[in-house]
C-alpha cells in the first residue's frame, strides 16, 4: 500500500519514539550489562513492522479490534504487557 507523505512521516516517527523508549529502558540496559559481564558483546536488532489501514470511524464507543498473532503476544509477555484484556471472550 502505498502511504501519503504524512503517513509515511507519522509512522517513521512512531518507529522513532519506539526505538527511543527502547534505549531508555532500563531493564534492556540491564539485561546487555549483564551479558558483556558474562563475557559477550551485544549486539541488538529488533525488527518492527507498522501496519496502516485506513480507519472509518465505524466503530461505536472508541473500540477497536485487534488481531495478535502467538509470536506477537509471546513478543508482549517478554516485554511484560499484559494482553489478557484484549483476549477474546
Amino acid at each position: 500500500m502505498e502511504l501519503k507523505d504524512d503517513a509515511r512521516k507519522l509512522t517513521e516517527e512512531l518507529g522513532a519514539a519506539i526505538n527511543r523508549a527502547i534505549e531508555r529502558s532500563f531493564e534492556v540496559a540491564d539485561a546487555i550489562e549483564r551479558l558483556r559481564e558474562a563475557g559477550y558483546e551485544v549486539e541488538l536488532q529488533l525488527r518492527l513492522e507498522i501496519g496502516l489501514r485506513p480507519h472509518h470511524g465505524d466503530r461505536e464507543d472508541g473500540e477497536i479490534e485487534l488481531e495478535l498473532t502467538d509470536e506477537d503476544r509471546q513478543t508482549l509477555r517478554k516485554m511484560r504487557i499484559r494482553t489478557d484484556d484484549l483476549e477474546e471472550e
